[in-house]
């Protein structure tokens, strides 16, 4: 972007400032601190100038909002054409209260839904069973049938809204039932439009809640992708998720390279089925987290959409645009958030969000302030949506797109990110033999991806622990008063009504019908067929959730056998 003799000149000024204005200062007062570093501990530079990007190619790197690389962003307007989705994450307790708390945030502005699951819904066991006891509604709404699935919605159109699945082992039953539940409405099954998380690499990666193997797992994955693309052509079977991973401990990079290399296995696992690239990718979908080092996330966010259109062109041979638009939901960091002073997570929340936005993100969910004690509050999610609202209509942060683009920092930042995440996706690439998703398969087996991560979060956590990372209200600012607000408590009586309506819908359904269609699902499982359909099948005769996923059980045996956890 700069010539030979004009970075000389730069060059030769930046030298001049140093010695006449900028080492006077330090000789009388110094610098707050001898290093300053993001969250992630990357290195920043004191001050950034066109010699930190003198090999960028506006066209190569850069180009236009809407055009590949997308670096700008996915869509030539971004924001002045409509702002993201915000789409706050509600579950707990029964579907009725959680349909309750839908509604208001549907009353409140919300423009899409995100739902939380419980502990026995996201591992595929019914809410009778022994080991959901104690876990029932606790920390999402629990989904044993079809019939939970119905009140859940109750009021909602399946047409005008998106909704977003946070669950992975047992996802392809609540896709089922979301699919179920729409044929029931008389809905075509093309109009339905949301999320399904869905994504099992990062589950043995990172969040650790799986039930069969990586290997099956990811068939099952492969066939909702597959039958996404048939039946449900605007609703994504996949929110491949980073979020987790940076939850876990990871740097901003290995949160990037890790989620990219685990979309590209999918891509890969695709494409061994037959499926023609341009006819899936446009589907898949990404989920990251954002931290508090502001320019950092930024960076994050335009590499990946950077990374993922050269490897999907260049690896893949993606010709559709559609393809190789990487679009992304953000969530605000839920690690960062603190049980001391939890209003100071406002403060946190709010320049995350904005993160997200000025790297281009397409849905956010912006944490409320008492995550870190209880299940957020009303009170405390309004105060999230709100952010949002905030940012979205009187910062101005929407009305410019990309606006942090062309600043030296944060392009160098942007192509230090990309670089190191490449290094790592190749690394992932190499491990199998050429295959990413060979390779991320051989990583989890090997544990390489928990060696990575747990070493960042052990060195994140000794910075804090010596002071090097500050933590306010934690290791700095700390004040002795009770600070915590009004939580949201649990209705003791959850588990004994799921448990009322789950025994009434046994005691009401066809018998013979589940037996059958049950059946048809083993004997899909055994062809090696796409399951989809029979799973669907399934829960309209009002299968539970944990009769579904024994079949898979039974036909691979439990990913904790294997590793030897009781």
């Amino acid at each position: 972007m700069y010539d030979d003799e004009e970075l000389s000149e730069i060059r030769e000024a930046k030298a001049s400032w140093e010695a006449e204005t900028l080492d006077p200062t330090l000789d009388r007062h110094g610098e707050r601190n001898e290093r300053f570093a993001t969250v992630s501990n990357r290195e920043v530079d004191r001050l950034y100038t066109p010699e930190d990007v003198a090999d960028l190619d506006y066209d190569e790197d850069l180009g236009f909002p809407g055009e590949p690389p997308y670096t700008r962003g996915v869509y030539p307007t971004m924001y002045r054409g409509r702002t993201w989705t915000m789409r706050q994450f509600a579950g707990f307790g029964t579907a009725e209260e959680t349909n309750e708390r839908f509604h208001y945030l549907i009353d409140e502005g919300q423009t899409g839904l995100s739902t939380a699951f419980d502990m026995p819904s996201l591992m595929g066991i019914d809410s009778d069973d022994d080991m959901s006891l104690g876990e029932v509604g606790k920390e999402g709404v629990a989904v044993d049938t079809l019939r939970d699935m119905e009140v859940l919605f109750d009021g909602i159109d399946l047409a005008a809204v998106s909704t977003s699945f946070t669950i992975n082992p047992s996802a392809p039953v609540i896709y089922a039932m979301y699919v179920a539940l729409a044929d029931q409405r008389g809905i075509e099954r093309e109009r339905l439009r949301g999320t399904l998380q869905n994504d099992m690499l990062k589950e043995f990666i990172a969040q650790k809640e799986w039930v069969i193997p990586p290997a099956p797992s990811l068939d099952l994955v492969t066939d909702t992708i597959e039958f996404a693309v048939a039946e449900t052509p605007n609703f994504k079977p996949i929110s491949v998720s980073g979020y987790h991973i940076r939850e876990a401990g990871s740097t901003a990079v290995q949160e990037l390279a890790f989620t990219l290399a685990d979309g590209f296995a999918y891509v890969e696992a695709c494409l061994d089925r037959g499926l023609d690239v341009d006819e899936f990718a446009p589907q898949l979908s990404f989920f990251f987290n954002s931290h508090n080092s502001l320019f950092e996330e930024v960076a994050k966010f335009r590499a990946a959409r950077r990374i993922y259109a050269t490897v999907m062109e260049e690896w893949y041979d993606a010709e559709a645009e559609a393809s190789k638009r990487l679009k992304f939901h953000t969530q605000t960091a839920g690690q960062s958030l603190t049980a001391q002073q939890p209003l100071n997570n406002v403060a946190r929340v709010t320049i995350q969000a904005l993160a997200g936005v000025l790297g281009g993100t397409q849905s956010l969910h912006t944490n409320s302030f008492d995550e870190a004690l209880a299940l957020p509050s009303e009170q405390a999610v309004r105060v999230a949506l709100r952010t949002q609202q905030v940012i979205a209509e009187e910062s101005g942060a929407a009305d410019i797109v990309d606006p942090l683009g062309g600043s030296f920092a944060v392009e160098s930042l942007t192509d230090e990110t990309e670089a190191d995440a490449m290094a790592y996706i190749e690394e992932i690439r190499e491990m199998g033999d050429g295959s990413v998703r060979d390779g991320v398969l051989t990583g989890i087996e090997q544990g390489y991806f928990h060696r990575e991560i747990q070493e960042s979060a052990y060195e994140y956590q000794e910075r804090v622990d010596e002071g090097e990372e500050t933590v306010v209200g934690v290791n700095a600012y700390e004040i002795d008063e009770d600070t915590r607000p009004d939580l949201l408590k649990i209705d003791e009586t959850t588990r004994e009504r799921q448990l009322d309506r789950l025994e009434s819908v046994k005691a009401e359904r066809d018998d013979d019908a589940v037996e059958r269609a049950l059946d048809d699902l083993r004997d899909a499982v055994d062809a090696g067929e796409n399951v989809m359909p029979a799973i669907v099948t399934a829960v309209k005769a009002y299968a539970t959730m944990g009769e579904v996923m024994s079949v898979f059980e039974a036909e691979y045996g439990t990913y904790r056998e294997r590793i030897g956890v009781a």
